[in-house]
């Protein structure tokens, strides 16, 4: 069998400055503002994905071995391979990677995603059943449309006639905290400030000494939300849950928090959207006139278009557990595999509508058509959450649409007669809400 392309000491280069650099520049575990806002002033998302088409005509499908020093490093190329890596999880593509244990060993060091086996079987199938993985629809779904309601109302009472993104992420954060651990934990914002300060460490992954004694309080902090195990929350599914020492909800539970993060960002995105584009915001409209809050396909397809193209987890990492044959070659045993999501999403070289926003893709049975659309990753490791977020993102834009028409400042940003930004920085997005007489 032939070895795998090989790239260059400079194309390696180019790909740390182009690709990798920024994308850890932004943030991975949680978002630097300032570093958003850099990267869609400066086109870096594009620059990115660029890059990566450019080592595409020169080394083929690949995957890519980089030429990084005391590292083997592979970058995936071509879409068949993306499918096998992803339908490889847990052997012989682990989702363990020393990048992700680094990180996330900062607040929630038995997570399922970074535990070994046989315990991350245990703890993953915890996860699925608490989240319903893979039902459209949560059974305690209109409990938690209620209560997204109920804050989207104040929400929307005290911003007036200008939404900005801080002022609707104070009012997710505390929707969250009351759908994940109840209603007792509405107003615990320091809980929510602890995590983002452990999140802030994990960004540095092994280059940050941590924060044990925070970490030890947020944990702490967390155990007595969910030992109230409050009905109408998902505490209160965990609390009824049969138990075994393997579990460890304590860590679970901070992912879930952690994955409603980036849903606020992709929530605020499509919305914007849907402010530039009138034809969409009509359908989303007819959609919540016609159906319940906890079942709006059409909404749900435009959060997970916003997904598309500007993903929130950029970066999908698995490492090899053994010597994997690939069509093109033998990639080893420890092999760090990269996935960049933007550069499959926006790869205007296959896809038509790589640029622009096109919410139908997602209504159809195999969106992108076996093209790798994975805002969620996929295979046996793909989010759990996945439909669980995107049913409370729907109903928050429900609400807020519900009985209003949207603008947006600086329309500009997001003209649909133009591709959209390669990185659209969420923090500076401004709404205007104008009620619809």
């Amino acid at each position: 069998m032939a070895e795998l392309p090989r790239a260059s000491a400079w194309d390696t280069i180019t790909l740390l400055t182009d690709v990798i650099i920024p994308t850890l520049g932004k943030g991975v575990i949680i978002r630097r503002p300032r570093m958003v806002g850099l990267a869609e002033r400066l086109g870096l998302d594009s620059r990115a994905v660029r890059r990566m088409q450019a080592l595409r005509k020169k080394y083929g499908k690949g995957p890519l071995i980089t030429a990084l020093p005391g590292r083997r490093q592979a970058v995936l190329l071509a879409p068949d391979h993306v499918e096998q890596v992803l339908a490889g999880a847990p052997e012989p593509f682990s989702p363990r990677t020393q990048e992700k244990a680094s990180a996330l060993s900062h607040f929630e060091p038995k997570n399922s995603l970074i535990s070994k086996l046989p315990e991350r079987t245990v703890r993953r199938a915890f996860n699925e059943s608490v989240l319903e993985f893979r039902c459209p629809t949560h059974s305690l779904a209109d409990r938690f449309c209620e209560v997204v309601a109920e804050e989207t109302k104040i929400l929307l009472a005290k911003c007036g006639a200008e939404l900005s993104y801080d002022d609707f992420f104070h009012t997710w954060s505390r929707l969250v905290r009351r759908i994940v651990l109840g209603d007792g934990a509405a107003e615990d914002h320091e809980l929510t400030d602890m995590l983002a300060k452990l999140r802030r460490a994990g960004n540095w992954g092994f280059l940050h000494p941590g924060r044990p004694k925070l970490r030890d309080k947020f944990l702490a902090r967390l155990s007595e939300h969910l030992d109230r195990a409050e009905d109408g929350s998902l505490a209160g599914i965990i609390g009824k849950m049969p138990k075994s020492p393997e579990m460890e909800p304590t860590h679970q539970v901070p992912q879930y928090l952690f994955a409603f993060d980036p849903g606020g960002m992709a929530t605020f995105r499509a919305l914007a959207v849907l402010a530039t584009h009138e034809q969409e915001a009509a359908r989303a409209r007819t959609e919540i006139s016609e159906r319940p809050a906890k079942d709006l396909p059409f909404l749900r397809a435009c959060i997970l278009d916003s997904l598309r193209l500007w993903p929130t987890t950029p970066a999908i990492l698995r490492e090899t557990t053994q010597d994997v044959e690939f069509d093109t070659g033998v990639m080893p045993k420890d092999t760090h595999v990269l996935i960049f999501a933007p550069y499959f999403h926006r790869d205007d070289e296959n896809l038509s509508y790589a640029h622009r926003f096109n919410p139908d893709i997602w209504l159809s049975e195999k969106p992108g058509g076996g093209w790798p659309l994975v805002p969620f990753s996929g295979g046996p490791a793909a989010c759990p959450a996945r439909d669980f977020v995107p049913m409370i993102r729907s109903a928050m834009m429900a609400d807020i649409l519900k009985g209003h028409r949207l603008g947006l400042k600086n329309p500009e940003r997001l003209d649909p007669s133009k591709d959209m930004p390669g990185t659209l920085d969420n923090y500076s997005l401004k709404l205007t809400l104008e009620i619809d007489r």
